[in-house]
């Protein structure tokens, strides 16, 4: 994989998303329907704006295109995306499709849509931006966007990756898309096959990957994760959520698309692009969803990047599944609804009995758990020569396989003091025969009244005597030299 997040150019229909949240404690006198006493009405982008956006919380250039208009959707999109992406547009006859949800208590009543254009021709700023694409995402939600680019599209299809959200209402994909991504609902709408067994969503994975020319289809399944299937395939790859996901799943399938685009404009294999896109959309649908990744608000500038640079160990910071922005936004949700965030940090070059058990009770101590993780270089300095036995995307992917790990975060320095001056953890949790008032992290948490603890450590348990041990069993089984 490259060692800083390439750049990716979204091609697709951009909505404009309205939650209108309120409380419903009655019926109507004239209809046996609920009254909604509104609290709050949000828009945010949608379709390939809501992708567009966070494909570009990795840290890398995003470019969109998209269709827009003069209508007031148009012009509120457009200012939702000013200043986090770069937007080229095509001609909009009409006004931008509205999608309006009702919720009560969280939970969607009714959704009403309105609106809708015809797309005029492309200019030459479109040609432009996917004759020099390193890697496409198209979220083709049949509005026009992805008709009026499809021969430029599939020339791009020849030369870099083109990852293919496709919906119901949009055409078949070009011939040569590196993956293509539906619902299970979706790809039973484009291939009839009985049931809702893995071997009905394998068969139509596989049957729509011939039919379409794709190298690869991913059938998302929900909590259930993503099956990877290929042309004439017999042995589809399941990949398991890491977890059970509970919350708002809209914008999840977005999330899956943008971050597995991401991982394959990066160099990632499929399967490991599928693995990543699972992990961030299951992540997204914990720290809250759309309500909570900061996509309502028009943006007063950028955000600040994580801690280190954008990319920690040549691998990139790793957050929650999806990048340090994850991990950013679990903290903001878990906050922002009064839990308490806590967070540990090391090496973990080889993880060891001590460290599950810090780790789990780091855990029991709060709402979330983010780990601070020395990148290669860090380590190195720290460590010296020979070290890290783990390089660091390793680390990260062991570290989150624990379930009381619910997030990472790399950092480039030889402390962890930058990174939680941007977390601002409520409690730091350090184990082994230190005292507080030892921690240098103590002094630093303190500016935001945060609380440095010292938990018990498994006696005998490190590193060092893993590998001296496992030396010392090399050595020993090694044959003397004749």
């Amino acid at each position: 994989m490259t060692g800083s997040p390439r750049p990716l150019v979204v091609v697709g229909d951009a909505l404009l998303d309205r939650d209108i949240d309120g409380t419903a404690c009655r019926l109507a006198p004239d209809a046996p329907a609920p009254v909604v006493d509104v609290t709050s009405d949000r828009s945010r982008p949608g379709g390939a704006g809501l992708a567009a956006l966070l494909a570009a919380r990795t840290g890398r250039q995003v470019t969109l295109i998209t269709a827009l208009g003069d209508d007031g959707a148009s012009r509120t999109v457009r200012a939702a995306l000013r200043g986090r992406l770069r937007l080229v547009e095509l001609p909009l006859e009409g006004t931008l499709p509205v999608k309006a949800r009702v919720m009560a208590g969280g939970r969607p009543l009714v959704r009403v849509d309105r609106g809708g254009g015809t797309v005029g021709a492309p200019p030459e700023a479109v040609r432009e931006a996917l004759a020099s694409a390193h890697a496409v995402l198209v979220a083709d939600y049949g509005r026009g966007t992805v008709e009026a680019v499809r021969a430029l599209l599939a020339d791009a299809a020849r030369r870099v990756p083109v990852v293919w959200d496709p919906h119901p209402r949009g055409g078949p994909p070009v011939p040569g898309a590196r993956l293509v991504t539906p619902n299970a609902a979706e790809a039973a709408a484009w291939e009839e096959a009985d049931g809702d067994s893995l071997g009905a969503h394998a068969h139509r994975g596989a049957a729509l990957a011939q039919r379409w020319r794709a190298a690869a289809v991913a059938v998302t399944l929900g909590e259930r994760g993503a099956l990877l299937t290929r042309p004439h395939a017999t042995a589809p790859l399941l990949v398991p959520a890491p977890y059970r996901a509970k919350g708002d799943p809209c914008g999840a399938g977005d999330c899956f698309a943008a971050l597995t685009a991401c991982a394959l404009a990066d160099g990632a294999l499929p399967e490991e692009a599928v693995a990543q896109g699972v992990a961030a959309a299951a992540a997204f649908i914990t720290a809250g969803g759309v309500s909570a990744h900061g996509l309502w608000e028009e943006p007063r500038g950028r955000r600040a990047p994580a801690p280190g640079g954008a990319t920690a160990g040549g691998t990139g910071a790793t957050g929650t599944g999806g990048g340090a922005t994850e991990a950013f936004a679990l903290v903001e949700a878990v906050r922002a609804r009064g839990g308490t965030v806590v967070a540990t940090g090391g090496c973990f070059d080889l993880l060891h009995a001590g460290h599950v058990g810090l780790l789990d009770s780091a855990r029991g101590i709060g709402d979330c758990l983010v780990v601070c993780v020395n990148s290669d270089a860090s380590l190195s300095r720290l460590k010296g020569p020979g070290r890290p036995l783990t390089p660091l995307e390793d680390r990260l992917r062991v570290l989150l396989a624990l379930g009381s790990v619910d997030a990472v975060v790399a950092f480039e320095e030889d402390t962890p003091e930058a990174v939680l001056r941007a977390l601002r953890p409520d409690v730091w949790v350090k184990g082994g025969d230190y005292s507080c008032e030892d921690l240098p992290e103590a002094r630093v948490l303190s500016a935001w009244g945060g609380q440095a603890v010292v938990l018990p450590y498994l006696d005998g348990r490190s590193t060092t005597r893993l590998a001296h041990r496992a030396a010392a069993a090399s050595a020993t089984a090694r044959p003397a030299a004749g």
